[in-house]
């Protein structure tokens, strides 16, 4: 089915990406001991490469500057290796969003929107650095963002800003919180003043 304005659908589901590759790659990074030397952000990377697989459940928060209040939705969010992410949002309406081999695919009841990222080359940095976390390189990340990985084992912080251009057209910042092996939260403040906050639950049973 052909898409009239894919712009907003396409944001959402580029979001939506980001949000499966901090939470799902990784929920359950082991003990990893976050402090200010290099070397932690070079462990952490090597761990989230160790992920093959993970579906962990989510409540999501949308503040948008045109309404009162935020929108909420839950669901839950899946990864296999090496580039397949799912969201599939269960509440307040069913909805599922897939990346996967530079494709874009959202489900919503019986229509289904498909987009490929090769139409949007100022988004290709981004999407390729998501593919470098997966991996575990951090050259490769950093050439996209400035990551700053701060706290300690009790209370840790990691902080991405885009230094390419193109993508802080879309996104000012992503700022992951966490305790030791679990991810708490994740918050992405837009370029446009918007932000979305999600909050990470227990990792679904096989």
């Amino acid at each position: 089915m052909a898409v009239t304005n894919p712009e907003p659908l396409f944001r959402r589901g580029l979001l939506a990406v980001i949000v499966a590759l901090v939470c799902v790659a990784g929920a359950h990074a082991g003990n990893v001991r976050v402090a200010y030397a290099q070397a932690d952000l070079d462990r952490l990377m090597s761990l989230l490469a160790q992920r093959k697989h993970g579906h962990v459940t989510f409540v999501e928060e949308h503040f948008l500057a045109v309404l009162d209040r935020p929108l909420e939705s839950s669901g839950e969010l899946l990864y296999d290796a090496p580039d397949r992410l799912e969201k599939r949002t269960l509440h307040p309406k069913p909805e599922t969003l897939i990346l996967e081999h530079g494709v874009i695919t959202a489900r919503r009841g019986r229509h289904t929107y498909v987009l490929a990222l090769r139409d949007y080359p100022q988004i290709v940095p981004l999407i390729d650095s998501i593919r470098a976390t997966l991996a575990g390189d951090r050259a490769a990340l950093e050439r996209v963002f400035n990551v700053t990985l701060d706290g300690t084992l009790e209370r840790w912080t990691l902080l991405l800003v885009p230094s390419e251009a193109t993508v802080a057209r879309t996104i000012k910042q992503i700022r992951i919180e966490g305790a030791r092996d679990a991810i708490h939260s994740v918050e992405i403040q837009q370029a446009d003043g918007d932000r979305s906050l999600l909050t990470i639950g227990p990792e679904v049973p096989p």
